[in-house]
């Protein structure tokens, strides 16, 4: 289980944006790899900037909030490991740093330790840019694409992320996933909207639902209410190099006919329901 981002920074869940970001600087400072040689440091950094992560995004701090998410996010994907070596990158997410001015990650190393940053060789390599589809990033890909006038085939592993960059030992490709009509995407979790039929609210039953294997049936409870959200545990995107699952969850909206489009036997139900 992963610890409470709130915990990790050392803050109230009240705790007002500009000072989630002192917290988060400070500590960034004191566990930075570069800085501080103890053996968990590096654990301890990771742990810190995926807690900002998700605290510093109103949006995956709410689903924090609401369904005790703690894996939401995860931006600093370099410290995997395994056949594929992530760099730090963002996508569409904010960047952790930028609220302190730093554009680029690799600033970090200049403007608080004085000294170039060790990446430097990284960021010479020739760098290229592939889009996928959702499905290719759950399943996994194989691409061909021209960096530098060469033509590359990248494998692209299976859960990878929108904006993730996978490096090699002598280029660097940035993957764009492109969004899905279906399923949206929260780290390793996947959210889906589904139309619940008035009558199985009441009474119950079962529902086909999507999931990215195909339909999958669920069962419902008596009395189901509108805004339910329920979890298909393992049903969620792949985690990179390792073989568990996030979670795919589905909030129920209540699909309510309108009434001249009722049937006479169906307006019949429902009057004697509304008498019972």
């Amino acid at each position: 289980m992963k610890k409470d981002p709130y915990e990790i920074l050392g803050v109230s869940k009240n705790a007002a944006d500009k000072e989630i970001k002192i917290a988060y600087r400070k500590l960034a400072l004191q566990w930075h790899p570069d800085r501080n040689k103890s053996a968990q440091a590096t654990e301890k950094f990771k742990e810190i900037n995926e807690a900002y992560e998700i605290l510093s995004d109103p949006k995956k701090k709410e689903m924090y909030d609401q369904y005790g998410n703690a894996d939401a996010a995860n931006p600093f994907g370099g410290f995997q490991q395994g056949p594929f070596n992530f760099t730090y990158s963002y996508g569409n997410r904010q960047n952790p740093l930028e609220g302190f001015g730093f554009s680029d990650p690799f600033e970090i190393f200049e403007q608080f330790f004085g000294m170039a940053s060790p990446f430097g060789q990284y960021r010479r390599q020739p760098h290229g840019q592939v889009a996928i589809d959702f499905d290719e990033a759950f399943r996994g890909a194989e691409k061909e694409i021209v960096i530098d006038g060469k033509k590359r085939k990248v494998k692209i592993p299976a859960g990878i992320d929108d904006g993730q960059r996978i490096r090699f030992s002598d280029y660097s490709v940035t993957v764009r996933v492109r969004p899905d009509k279906t399923f949206q995407r929260s780290g390793d979790d996947l959210f889906i909207d589904v139309k619940l039929p008035l009558f199985e609210a009441i009474v119950g039953g079962t529902v086909a639902v999507p999931t990215p294997e195909g339909k999958a049936t669920i069962r419902i409870k008596q009395g189901t209410q509108p805004g339910t959200t329920l979890r298909l545990s393992g049903n969620g995107m792949p985690r990179v190099n390792s073989h568990s699952r996030g979670d795919l969850y589905m909030r129920l909206h209540i699909d309510i006919p309108k009434y001249p489009d009722l049937t006479s036997k169906q307006k019949k139900a429902l009057e004697e329901l509304k008498e019972s």
